[in-house]
């Protein structure tokens, strides 16, 4: 999985048609692949765009140069200056499947072999031009869905979160080497920090990571999306409130109970999150075989939604089945829709709890409350202004088993007679933690993990 020894190509632009594709070619011998594939009278100038022709495969021994495959622009960029710290060729040919597909199997006629799915990157990453926390931001840019997504990952690959990390860690080093000074001088009554002073500087470190964390929930939802399911009985304004947060007529709306029979889902991008709202079949009893497995398919739903919008109509007295969902999904993460607010309140209309907001999917009344609170629901705040400096669940949780560890240390510290050793031990493995974040010492399983999940060409 990690021998950089060999020359890899792959085509580096989305499936499909285009103006333009582009296959890449890295490794030592790059530039002699590219040699054969094109036809250039001069060597490429490192840096400089080429313009020339790709041959395909020799279609006889009279004819070892093969037919031309197309016109191309061909880019050098020799080690370590490119993007994977190796010798680089970048192909530009016009964006036909077959026609890219020729160049890369000339090239591996030529001596490359295809690239596995994340390999140029990880490859940048191994020959030291990405850590690993810009490496995972590559992917994250790639698949980001919202502006904000995007923001985030590139942050994130400019080495924000690095550089936050790295300043914790120079701190934590300090104090680790203070201590450790103090035990290799301990027979001759030296102590470079006394244990007092070392609770405070622990602590500190661990409120900086704790500082950090904070983010984690926001960053976790901008990079991640949620899913927002609307639910209730039936003839509530469900499938209006639907359409509304999706911003089309995505979902049939009549009079007649029971007309959504199955999952509608919109993805959309909330106010910078990722969102997939579900539209689901209204909740009552019915001997009807399509509408029972469409209430059974939004009970599942309720079952995995990050926030369940439970819809109630304040035109008409609460029902028995309105009841049943409240109760059932009290324990849930939920916002209480009150809809209908355009038409009078039913006499003696009222619900448990005073976590409902007002709003009418038919005239618009309440939905920027709405959108305000399902926004604070999921990230904890109402608007996204900022970015968040952390957003991947691995950097989350390796980040709390640091604060974990830095806390241990401190309350060890604090009672003045632990031995240095136990200290230590648990300050190192919160530095542990940080060198795990950003791929100073990494499992080889979790690497070939990481960079399966890019796509082939990056």
């Amino acid at each position: 999985m990690f021998s950089t020894d060999d020359s890899i190509v792959a085509i580096a632009t989305p499936p499909g048609r285009g103006g333009i594709g582009v296959v890449r070619v890295s490794g030592s011998s790059a530039l002699e692949i590219a040699r054969r594939l094109l036809e250039c009278r001069t060597p490429l100038e490192p840096r400089r765009a080429t313009y020339t022709r790709a041959r395909g495969l020799a279609s006889s021994a009279t004819a070892p140069c093969g037919d031309v495959l197309d016109e191309v622009v061909a880019t050098y960029f020799p080690a370590p200056h490119s993007y994977t710290g190796e010798h680089v060729v970048e192909i530009s040919a016009h964006g036909s499947p077959v026609v890219l597909e020729a160049i890369v199997q000339r090239a591996i006629t030529a001596g490359a072999r295809l690239a596995r799915p994340g390999e140029f990157t990880l490859r940048a990453f191994l020959n030291g031009k990405r850590d690993l926390v810009q490496a995972e931001a590559v992917g994250d840019l790639i698949a980001a869905a919202t502006p904000l997504q995007a923001r985030v990952a590139f942050d994130q690959l400019e080495g924000t979160l690095t550089a936050r990390i790295a300043a914790i860690d120079a701190q934590l080093f300090d104090l680790i080497a203070r201590l450790e000074a103090s035990l290799d001088f301990s027979d001759e009554g030296y102590h470079f920090v006394e244990p007092a002073e070392a609770a405070r500087a622990a602590a500190c470190v661990a409120g900086r990571v704790s500082e950090l964390l904070c983010d984690g929930r926001r960053g976790r939802m901008i990079r991640e999306g949620a899913t927002v399911v609307v639910a209730g009985r039936t003839n509530v304004g469900k499938s209006s409130l639907f359409n509304v947060l999706a911003g089309n007529e995505r979902a049939i709306v009549t009079d007649v109970a029971g007309t959504t029979r199955d999952l509608v889902t919109e993805r959309i991008d909330f106010d910078g999150l990722a969102l997939t709202i579900v539209d689901t079949a209204g909740w009552r009893e019915t001997r009807d075989v399509v509408e029972r497995e469409g209430v059974e398919r939004a009970v599942r739903a309720q079952e995995v939604a990050d926030l369940l919008l439970l819809v109630l109509d304040r035109s008409e007295p609460l029902t028995r089945d309105d009841e049943r969902l409240l109760a059932s999904t009290n324990d849930r993460a939920r916002i209480v829709v009150v809809n209908k607010s355009d038409c009078a309140a039913a006499t003696g209309f009222s619900w448990p709890n005073d976590d409902g907001v007002l709003v009418s999917a038919r005239t618009g009344a309440g939905i920027a409350a709405l959108r305000q609170a399902i926004q604070r629901a999921l990230t904890g705040s109402e608007a996204l202004r900022d970015t968040a400096a952390i957003s991947n669940t691995r950097h989350i949780a390796l980040l709390e088993e640091a604060r974990t560890r830095l806390t241990s240390a401190q309350r060890a510290a604090e009672t003045g007679h632990t031995p240095e050793e136990f200290v230590l031990a648990d300050l190192q493995a919160a530095r542990e933690c940080f060198d795990e974040v950003v791929g100073a010492r990494t499992p080889d399983d979790l690497l070939e993990h990481i960079f399966s999940t890019f796509c082939i060409g990056k």
